[in-house]
């Protein structure tokens, strides 16, 4: 296996990835809460950690990926006090909280799947794991480091030294109120609800050692992670939104009940619209993927987010996407060429050789690996594909007969590195075509239009071209004769 180099915000460097066990990686990854339709800032987060995960299995790890759905606790502004997002969603909605969960649930899990994310290993929801937040609550309590009042349990901040050594905030920094809203009742301002008491009109209620009520927002992400991946797990993975204060929290209730954490903590960056401001619901500026896939094919927003490395910012504006679009229809035909160019026929056909084209294939390969080795730089790695792209539509102008081996060899690569590593080439186009029949169908069409053109009938072969370009397929008319390929 490839030594991997990843940046770990608890120590604030770059590290050796050495797993818990041999051979295995176990990753934790905050998912959504599913109170309304996913945006671009959301698939940053799923499509930042599917390379991850992905590029992990390719060098040769076994991976448990787990990616938790939040359908309760989760207050208006991540506050301890407030509405719940989603018991507020269905009064909206005129919906059970229920209802509202799992249709946002089924939506996300839709528009994830369009854009190549591989399913999670598992995916709890913290409605299906009240007992074991009830459990760990029932350990912090039994060691000291959380308090009950009035059918409210609470995280004592103060018994625990290590709080903020993830955001590097320390204790008597942090200020009051400035994301925990403050109750009388608690003993520190800077506690965190583990437990809330339900009022009689609250939608969303569980018995517990304390009364009726629902877990906080935290505790879910310390009890489902613990659960699936065991103490010590490998990469606790999230937005940098959630550095402070869940993942802050988590660490602290999972490690004060004495359960040792994550070990690697990774966090992707956010996408910004104009201005540089972060995209976001609550701020309203956001646009939903099922609209961007109104526009824009599921797999050029892919290409968008992981030519930004994850832990830099992706700006979301018209000349990103176009620019994203571009970029992507290049790569995206240089692999339908080279399906259209690799016969069906006996392997002694098409023998010519190119042994420059190969050495490119094996430097680009390489130079793609090293990228993603260094703590995942997909930008680097794209680079590395592009190069291999100028290198194959370098060889197809100059018409040479490539040798077929040769060719297949640029194929596994756009496999492996482009669809099995950075997820791309998933288009269903892609998918269902039929490389022999399409090119015997284009030869047909390119025919007629060159009778058009050998009578000047200039009109005809014009609105011909444009109504292939209308659905994806360019001609190209060069001395030698016209060609084309998929957009």
């Amino acid at each position: 296996m490839r030594n991997i180099q990843l940046y770990n915000t608890l120590s604030r460097s770059k590290e050796t990835f050495v797993p818990t066990i041999a051979g295995k990686v176990g990753i934790y990854v905050c998912g959504p809460t599913v109170y309304s339709e996913a945006h671009l800032g959301h698939a940053k987060a799923q499509v930042s950690f599917d390379v991850i995960r992905r590029y992990f299995e390719h060098v040769g790890y076994t991976v448990r990926f787990v990616s938790n759905i939040t359908d309760v606790g989760h207050l208006v502004g991540d506050a301890d006090e407030g509405e719940d997002k989603i018991a507020k969603r269905a009064v909206l909605e005129q919906l059970e909280p229920m209802e509202v969960a799992d249709k946002y649930y089924w939506s996300y899990f839709e528009d994830m799947q369009a854009m190549g994310v591989k399913k999670p290993s598992v995916t709890p929801r913290a409605t299906g794991h009240i007992t074991e937040q009830i459990t760990l609550i029932e350990e912090l309590i039994a060691a000291n480091h959380a308090y009950e009042i009035e059918g409210n349990v609470y995280f004592s901040v103060s018994s625990y030294a290590n709080y903020g050594q993830l955001s590097g905030r320390k204790l008597e920094e942090l200020e009051v109120g400035t994301r925990e809203a403050v109750r009388e009742e608690k003993r520190d301002p800077r506690d965190f609800a583990l437990w809330k008491k339900a009022e009689p009109n609250h939608l969303m209620r569980w018995n517990s050692p304390w009364g009726v009520g629902f877990p906080g927002w935290h505790i879910e992400c310390s009890a489902m992670s613990l659960k699936y991946l065991g103490e010590g797990f490998d990469v606790h993975g999230g937005g940098m939104d959630l550095q402070f204060p869940h993942h802050e929290a988590e660490i602290a209730q999972s490690e004060a009940a004495g359960h040792p954490f994550a070990r690697y903590w990774m966090h992707n960056n956010m996408v910004t619209v104009q201005g540089g401001e972060k995209m976001s619901k609550s701020k309203g500026n956001f646009t939903t993927l099922k609209d961007l896939y109104q526009q824009y094919d599921p797999m050029t927003l892919r290409f968008l987010l992981v030519s930004s490395h994850y832990r830099s910012i992706t700006e979301f504006s018209q000349e990103s996407l176009q620019s994203a679009h571009s970029g992507y229809a290049r790569l995206r035909g240089a692999y339908s060429e080279l399906e259209r160019r690799i016969p069906t026929s006996a392997p002694e056909t098409n023998t010519g050789t190119h042994a420059a084209l190969e050495q490119a294939i094996a430097h680009h390969s390489e130079a793609f690996e090293k990228a993603m080795s260094d703590d995942f730089n997909t930008p680097e790695a794209v680079a590395a594909l592009f190069g291999l792209t100028r290198e194959l539509n370098s060889a197809f102008a100059e018409n040479k007969n490539i040798a077929r081996t040769t060719l297949e060899q640029a194929k596994a690569a756009f496999d492996t590195l482009g669809r099995e590593v950075l997820g791309l080439f998933q288009d269903a186009a892609l998918e269902t075509q039929n490389p022999e029949r399409l090119d015997a169908l284009l030869e047909l069409v390119v025919e007629a239009r060159g009778h058009y053109r050998a009578g000047k009938q200039w009109d005809k072969s014009d609105a011909l071209r444009d109504r292939l370009q209308n659905v994806g397929i360019t001609l190209e008319d060069t001395k030698d004769g016209t060609r084309w390929k998929l957009d």
